[in-house]
């Protein structure tokens, strides 16, 4: 979709040309900007009750006398934040997606300035809207036709805006990548298939990409990663790409996906129900790989790094059993008392392949505990790291990009329920502070590096009736990478 500014002139919005109109009003009245027959129409709608300024109300009008556009429709941001921008922004346009308008021009008044801001909330918005999935679903209503997308601004706001609409379309790509990923069964998102994507990824942006197979990864001493692998008939891969947009001695920021492309929970079995989300489980892996997409879309001045180890976790006759004591890349041994907590696993031996690097800093992503969801819900991603300044860098990029994330603790005393009487550690500590236990897990392969972990588990899908990946959090961990642009 192309997304452009759209300048606003002498006869004012009611003059513009397109084929539908999303008129966003903040505040608690018609704002004055909003003369003539647009100000008429949404006056009388709230004078007969037909409409009010609560965040998120919506009216249609049809051919409104006086407007050039055919399609008009209002919806209210209430006190014009940036989420409620972007909240109306994306219920006005499900409400006019399904027509026939080809060319939509969205108009934000009683709402501040427009900058940077404001113009990706509104990429962001209109592309989660649009989106639909139909890679295995041929049976999919018709996708949109909206092709194009104008953001009225006035000569002085231009400058802002269409940096803001470019910077949001490299991101809306990305999360629209890491959704296809999520979103596509396990027996088509294979780990093979992620390292093709990824391969793809590098022809077209200009990322290195290296693939690891079974036999480099034992070579290496990759113990945990392969314990995981092992009761799966696909073949694990252990992906690397590299984005180069600054200079070779400037240390990278190193992303790490879990990549489980498929978790039955292994010889520790998860329930049936629900079962078929554990394709979600590569969420973490999907998240960089979007985020590499919008990084070098935008040919960052930045050093990047995606990590991406990829697997399947299944009960096989050879698959790790509970008790079972492996050695992983960094020499320490873990005694897998739950072969349902894979991901830390893998991650391991991942974060420890980071040192390589001499990253910047190192974050990891991952669909990694049911605890999280229970701590957070579904609206914050958990955010772990001893950094305070890192944490904070993580914090504000995720509050800029209207995709959270709340810091939770690692006190040592969180470490106890790791002790193991056969291995260095055990791979899982008691029920309560699950979350943090699997975070202190990986924590003792983080010794060189300045990490963070972001725990993705209640954020990274919807089940119900909106089942499906959201893409997140590309939009956070972009604007953290950018920030990092030198």
């Amino acid at each position: 979709m192309d997304f452009k500014t759209q300048a606003i002139g002498p006869g004012g919005l009611a003059a513009i040309a397109a084929d539908a109109l999303l008129v966003v009003v903040g505040g608690q009245a018609v704002p004055a900007p909003l003369e003539g027959a647009l100000g008429t129409v949404l006056k009388a709608a709230a004078t007969d009750g037909d409409f009010s300024f609560k965040a998120g109300q919506l009216l249609y009008a049809h051919r409104v006398a006086g407007v050039k556009a055919p399609r008009v429709a209002f919806a209210a941001a209430g006190d014009g934040s940036l989420k409620n921008l972007r909240r109306a922004v994306a219920a006005g346009v499900a409400l006019l997606k399904s027509g026939g308008a080809r060319h939509l021009v969205v108009a934000a008044v009683g709402v501040g300035e427009l900058g940077a801001a404001q113009a990706e909330a509104v990429v962001a918005a209109v592309s989660e809207a649009v989106y639909l999935y139909r890679h295995t679903k041929p049976s999919a209503p018709a996708a949109s036709r909206l092709a194009r997308v104008g953001l009225a601004c006035s000569k002085a706001e231009a400058a802002g805006v269409g940096a803001g609409l470019l910077r949001g379309q490299a991101i809306a790509a990305g999360v629209e990548l890491a959704r296809e990923m999520a979103n596509r069964p396990g027996n088509h998102c294979t780990p093979t298939h992620l390292a093709a994507e990824t391969r793809r990824l590098g022809k077209a942006l200009g990322l290195k990409v290296e693939v690891l197979e079974r036999k480099d990864v034992a070579k290496l001493g990759m113990g945990a990663f392969l314990a995981v692998a092992q009761g799966s008939e696909q073949a694990p891969k252990f992906i690397v790409a590299r984005w180069q947009g600054a200079a070779r001695d400037v240390a990278p920021v190193v992303l790490v996906g879990k990549g489980i492309t498929f978790d039955t929970g292994g010889i520790s079995i998860k329930p049936a129900a629900e079962m078929d989300e554990m394709k979600f489980d590569m969420g973490g892996a999907a998240s960089v790989l979007g985020t590499l997409h919008a990084v070098a879309a935008l040919k960052a001045r930045v050093n990047l790094v995606g990590i991406i180890p990829a697997c399947e976790n299944m009960p096989d006759g050879r698959a790790v059993k509970p008790g079972d004591v492996v050695t992983s890349l960094s020499g320490q041994t873990i005694e897998i008392l739950n072969t349902d907590a894979e991901g830390r696993l893998i991650l391991c031996d991942a974060l420890t392949y980071a040192e390589r690097f001499k990253p910047a800093a190192v974050i990891d992503i991952a669909t990694l505990t049911g605890a999280c969801v229970i701590a957070l819900g579904h609206h914050r991603s958990g955010l772990f790291s001893a950094d305070d300044a890192l944490a904070g860098e993580l914090l504000a990029a995720g509050d800029a990009a209207l995709d959270p994330a709340w810091r939770m603790p690692l006190d040592d005393e969180y470490d106890e329920a790791l002790k193991s009487n056969f291995a260095d550690m055990g791979n899982v500590g008691g029920r309560a502070g699950g979350a943090i236990t699997a975070a202190m897990f990986l924590r003792r392969f983080t010794a060189k590096l300045r990490w963070a972990h972001l725990d993705i588990a209640g954020t990274a899908w919807k089940s119900g009736a909106a089942k499906g990946a959201t893409g997140r959090p590309v939009a956070l961990l972009a604007h953290y990478v950018l920030a990092q642009a030198r």
